[in-house]
């Protein structure tokens, strides 16, 4: 089976709309204008340094697909040097003719130019067959990202734990009093 060639190359201006269009189910919601906006601001920031790079794919001078690649740690805690593959997305129409492989493949070029070891990738939970291509490409799972809104968190937080600065004044003048009336208690007369 011969593959469509496919061709990498880092992303620029004129790739906002396509990019916009590729990433648009991960993108902050909003309008057209202000989802153009960030795409246009990612694309500029990933331009003015050497540890990000979004690479786009092309399939007949059409994007394909495309990477955000960001050379950094595992985590803000693990301090060992990994590079962050964000969002490998392909369009419908190219899928299974390599182009996720070639996606994959800037990656791995991206990490050794900077001399680093490995590479982390993430794709949505609800994702499976991205989730198996990433698996057949040996990654393995290492955590869990969950998100919620504040609002949504604080309502399920045990009421006890949100205390507020008022409430906790209030208790320290319940326990004054409290040690007050038990010295009083204590005191024979």
């Amino acid at each position: 089976m011969s593959r469509t060639p496919v061709t990498v190359r880092a992303a620029v201006p004129t790739d906002v709309a396509s990019l916009r269009e590729l990433w648009n189910d991960i993108l902050r919601k909003g309008d057209l204008d202000e989802q153009l906006a960030d795409v246009s601001r990612v694309v500029a920031e990933a331009d003015t340094t050497e540890t990000r790079l979004i690479a786009v794919a092309e399939v007949d001078g059409e994007v394909a697909g495309a990477v955000y690649l960001e050379a950094t740690t595992f985590t803000p805690l693990n301090l060992e040097p990994a590079v962050l593959a964000v969002s490998p997305h392909v369009f419908a129409q190219f899928r299974r003719k390599g182009v996720g492989s070639a996606l994959m493949e800037a990656a791995c070029r991206f990490a050794e130019q900077h001399g680093i070891t490995h590479v982390q990738t993430a794709a949505a939970s609800e994702a499976r067959d991205a989730n198996r291509f990433m698996a057949r490409l040996s990654f393995a799972p290492q955590a869990t990202l969950r998100a919620a809104t504040t609002t949504a968190v604080r309502a399920r937080l045990p009421q006890s734990r949100q205390v507020t600065q008022a409430a906790t004044s209030r208790q320290r003048i319940d326990r004054v009093l409290a040690a007050r009336r038990i010295r009083r208690e204590r005191v024979p007369g």
